[in-house]
C-alpha cells in the first residue's frame, strides 16, 4: 500500500511554518498516543505514520528532498538505527508530548512517568454490618518504593546511566530501504537508561513487595458488589508517577433468617395448622429485634406481612426499607393417636361443607375440568 503524502498525513499545508508543524504534530501524537489508546492497534499505526512525517518535514533538507523527489528523495541515512543523530526537532517534539502526557519533560523516552496500577480488594461482611455499617481493618498485598534507594533502583552512591543503545531515546530505528521502524530499545525496554549497579534490596526495580495495613469505612446501607474506592493505595507510580488507587468490593454473606432485595428484606415465618385457622399473635425477628404481628383467622401460606421501615436504610437516600414476613402454614408431623383421632372427625365434618370451606380447591378442581371438556 502507497504511503500518504506527510502533510496530509498531517493535516498541513506544504507551506506551513516550521511553528505550525510542530503544533499539529504534537496535536496527532498525544491523540494517537499508544499509552492513551492502549487497546487499539488502529491508533498505534496512526501514532506511527505521524511520528514518521514529522521526522522528515521537521528537517529542513529532508523536507525539501521530500518537496523535490516525494518519498524516494528522502536520504535513508538519516534515519539509521540508534536514535539521536539528525533528529533533533524530532526529539524536542517527541520530549514536548511526553511531558505533557505524563507530566514531566525531557528529550526522548526519559521522561516515561507512568500512574502506578490500581487494585481490587474483595471483602466480605455480614448483612448486620452492611445494614448498620462498619470499620474492617483489611491487609493487602502492594508493591512499595524501595527504602534502600528512594524508589531509584540504583545502588547507593550510583545512578542510573543514559542508555548506550538508544541514546537515552527509549526507542531504536531501524532503517530498510525507504521504509523505517521505529521500536522499544531492547537494552533499556524504553525507559532510556539503565542501571548498571542495581539496589540489592530491589534488585533495580525500585519496588519492594510489601502487606499493608488499612482501616475501611463500610457506610450504612451499603450493597452487595458495591466498591468503596481509597484513592492513592494502589501500587505506587513509575519513575515519579502517582499511585495508582485501591478498590474495595463488597461481597455480603448469606444470612441465615434473611434474604436481601434492594432494601427490603425478606424472611418466612412458619406458623401452626392451628394458628393459620384460627387467628393469633406470633413473633417475628427483624434486625432490631423481636416484633409481634397479628395473624387473622384463615390465612393462608404465602400471604405477606408487611413491617414499614424494617428493612435496610438506602445508602444514598437513606431512606429505610421494609420487612416482608412470608407466612408458610406447617403441616403438623408425628401425630398422637388422640390428635389423629380428632383430625379425622375434623375432616369428616369439613367434607359436609368442602365447597365452602376449601374455596381454593374447589377453584382448582373447576379449572380440571374445563381442562378436560
Amino acid at each position: 500500500m502507497a504511503k500518504r503524502d506527510y502533510y496530509e498525513t498531517l493535516g498541513v499545508n506544504r507551506d506551513v511554518s516550521d511553528a505550525d508543524l510542530k503544533k499539529a504534530y504534537r496535536k496527532l501524537a498525544m491523540k494517537f498516543h499508544p499509552d492513551r489508546n492502549p487497546d487499539s492497534k488502529d491508533a498505534e499505526e496512526h501514532f506511527k505514520e505521524v511520528k514518521e512525517a514529522y521526522e522528515v518535514l521537521s528537517e529542513p533538507d529532508k523536507r525539501a528532498a521530500y518537496d523535490r523527489y516525494g518519498h524516494a528523495g528522502v536520504d535513508p541515512s538519516m534515519g539509521a538505527a540508534g536514535g539521536g543523530h539528525g533528529f533533533e526537532g524530532f526529539g524536542d517534539a517527541f520530549g514536548d508530548i511526553f511531558g505533557d502526557i505524563f507530566g514531566g519533560g525531557g528529550r526522548g523516552g526519559r521522561s516515561n512517568v507512568y500512574r502506578g496500577a490500581d487494585l481490587r480488594y474483595n471483602l466480605e461482611i455480614s448483612l448486620e454490618e452492611a445494614a448498620r455499617g462498619a470499620e474492617k481493618t483489611i491487609r493487602i498485598p502492594t508493591q512499595e518504593r524501595c527504602d534502600t534507594c528512594g524508589g531509584s533502583g540504583a545502588k547507593a552512591g550510583t545512578q542510573a546511566k543514559p542508555c548506550p543503545t538508544c541514546g537515552g531515546a527509549g526507542q531504536v530505528r531501524i532503517q530498510q530501504g525507504f521504509f523505517s521502524i521505529q521500536q522499544t530499545c531492547p537494552k533499556c525496554h524504553g525507559s532510556g537508561s539503565y542501571i548498571p549497579d542495581p539496589c540489592s534490596t530491589c534488585h533495580g526495580a525500585g519496588r519492594v513487595k510489601k502487606q499493608k495495613t488499612l482501616e475501611v469505612k463500610i457506610p450504612a446501607g451499603i450493597d452487595e458488589g458495591m466498591r468503596l474506592r481509597h484513592g492513592g493505595h494502589g501500587e505506587p507510580g513509575i519513575n515519579g508517577g502517582p499511585s495508582g488507587d485501591l478498590y474495595v468490593e463488597i461481597h455480603i454473606k448469606p444470612h441465615a433468617v434473611f434474604q436481601r432485595e434492594g432494601d427490603d428484606l425478606h424472611c418466612e415465618m412458619p406458623i401452626s395448622f392451628a394458628t393459620a385457622a384460627l387467628g393469633g399473635d406470633i413473633e417475628i425477628p427483624t434486625l432490631d429485634g423481636m416484633a409481634r404481628i397479628k395473624v387473622p383467622a384463615e390465612t393462608q401460606t404465602g400471604k405477606v406481612f408487611r413491617l414499614r421501615g424494617k428493612g435496610i436504610r438506602n445508602v444514598r437516600s437513606h431512606i429505610q426499607g421494609d420487612l416482608m414476613c412470608h407466612v408458610l402454614v406447617e403441616t403438623p408431623v408425628k401425630l398422637t393417636d388422640r390428635q389423629r383421632e380428632l383430625l379425622e372427625e375434623f375432616q369428616r365434618i369439613g367434607s359436609e361443607n368442602a365447597d365452602r370451606q376449601n374455596p381454593k380447591a374447589k377453584s382448582w378442581m373447576d379449572k380440571v375440568k374445563d381442562f378436560f371438556q
